[in-house]
């Protein structure tokens, strides 16, 4: 009875749409599929044996099966890596959102001598690739003796996700209104009043956005990970994970608990923060 409910509620609705936008609805549905399915599948192996995956590639597990999420652990200490991950990503964000804010709001808010040269040099940041820097960023910090520590992660993700930062930040402050910004002047607020209670709530789309992506480039970037930390105490998440795929290749259902686990705080972030991504992305392109 719910089911023939919910497919009239559905009929009902397309029936009010334009054939545009049917076209649309349909296009999107079947590119949501390609990312969706897989994902489900995943998630459904990591409940069985590897040979059940093997001889019945597409079927239910027979029953809720936590075997390989306790092998995960047991085998590989995965929750080690997953802290290790947290902890690197999250310390990553809060100092990337903290430094590339406080930029931000100096460039969209300020006039200065050495302005325009300022930011044509952070458009230049963007165009050098990561991989450039490998060899001059890895003599740091051996001179320094930060390698296989945390900070072997976090420095070189927060240098560069701040380019990116301060330019997304920028745009979206510098499209606010003045008037907010003018009155709380008239009133006796101090700059840095103005920025934390005033353009930080206003920009929480756009922090919202620049947190996500510097969250997603931190946590999934294996070759930093490879090169800077080679110590298994303090390993993230994606190095662990291409072990498993080395070490346990024939296990199918370890492989599959390993993406899952991996694959869960990118979610997460994502579902509680999509709609403040959107509205960001949104805003900042149209009047940035």
């Amino acid at each position: 009875m719910i089911f023939l409910k919910l497919l009239t509620r559905i009929q009902d609705y397309f029936e009010d749409i334009s054939m545009g936008k049917f076209v649309i609805y349909m296009v999107l549905i079947a590119w949501a599929s390609t990312t969706i399915m897989p994902l489900l599948w995943v998630t459904n192996n990591s409940f069985r044996t590897t040979e059940e995956i093997v001889n019945h590639p597409f079927s239910l597990p027979s029953s809720f099966n936590l075997e390989n999420y306790e092998l995960a652990q047991a085998r590989v200490a995965i929750l080690n890596s997953y802290k290790n991950s947290i902890i690197m990503s999250g310390t990553t964000v809060i100092i990337v959102l903290f430094l590339g804010g406080l930029a931000g709001y100096v460039i969209a808010r300020f006039d200065f001598v050495f302005k325009s040269v300022i930011k044509k040099l952070l458009v230049i940041g963007l165009m050098i690739p990561a991989f450039v820097t490998v060899v001059p960023v890895y003599e740091l910090l051996i001179k320094f003796d930060l390698v296989n520590t945390y900070l072997a992660l976090i420095l070189p993700h927060t240098a560069g996700n701040l380019v990116f930062a301060i330019m997304m930040l920028a745009a979206y402050m510098s499209s606010l209104s003045t008037e907010i910004e003018e009155a709380a002047l008239l009133d006796g607020a101090s700059r840095w009043q103005i920025f934390t209670r005033i353009f930080v709530p206003m920009s929480r789309p756009a922090f919202a956005t620049v947190g996500i992506f510097t969250f997603l480039w931190s946590y999934n970037d294996l070759f930093s990970a490879l090169v800077y930390v080679s110590h298994k105490e303090v390993q993230p998440i994606t190095v662990l994970l291409a072990k498993v795929s080395t070490m346990y290749g024939t296990d199918l259902g370890l492989q599959a608990t390993a993406v899952v686990i991996t694959v869960i705080p990118v979610l997460l972030v994502y579902i509680i923060l999509q709609k403040q991504i959107i509205k960001g992305l949104t805003q900042g392109a149209v009047k940035g």
